[in-house]
C-alpha cells in the first residue's frame, strides 16, 4: 500500500467520506448511496449516460489520450457485468473520475449490495 493511499480502502475509517476513487472499483458499493448520480436498469442507458459525461469534458482532456465513448461496446460490457472506470488528467491540474459499476449483485462481489438511491 502505498502511503496515502488508506483511504481509499474499504474498512478505513475515512473511505465512505474520501472524495476520491477507491482502489477497488467494486467498493464504490460499500460508499454512501449520496455518492450515486445516476442510476440505471439498462446498460444502454448507462452508457449514453458516460459518453455524454465525457462528451461535457472534452476540453478538459490534457495531452492526446482520448477515452472511450464507444456507447456500443460500453453497453456490451456492462450487460456482461463488468464496471466501467475511467480516470484521467485534466486541465487545471485536476483527476476526472467517471465510473459506471454492475451490480445485481456485482459479479465480483457478490455480498455486495446495490445501494439505494
Amino acid at each position: 500500500m502505498k502511503p496515502g493511499d488508506a483511504h481509499r480502502r474499504a474498512g478505513h475509517p475515512e473511505f465512505p467520506s474520501a472524495q476520491v476513487m477507491p482502489l477497488e472499483s467494486a467498493d464504490w458499493l460499500l460508499k454512501s448511496a449520496a455518492r450515486i448520480e445516476a442510476t440505471f436498469t439498462e446498460p444502454k442507458e448507462a452508457a449514453n449516460w458516460y459518453a455524454e459525461q465525457l462528451a461535457h469534458h472534452t476540453e478538459t482532456f490534457v495531452g492526446t489520450y482520448a477515452p472511450t465513448s464507444d456507447r456500443n461496446e460500453i453497453a456490451r460490457r456492462l450487460a456482461a457485468g463488468e464496471d466501467i472506470v475511467g480516470g484521467w488528467w485534466v486541465t487545471g491540474n485536476r483527476f476526472l473520475s467517471v465510473n459506471l459499476i454492475a451490480c445485481s449483485p456485482h459479479r465480483l462481489r457478490r455480498e455486495y449490495s446495490c445501494p439505494a438511491r
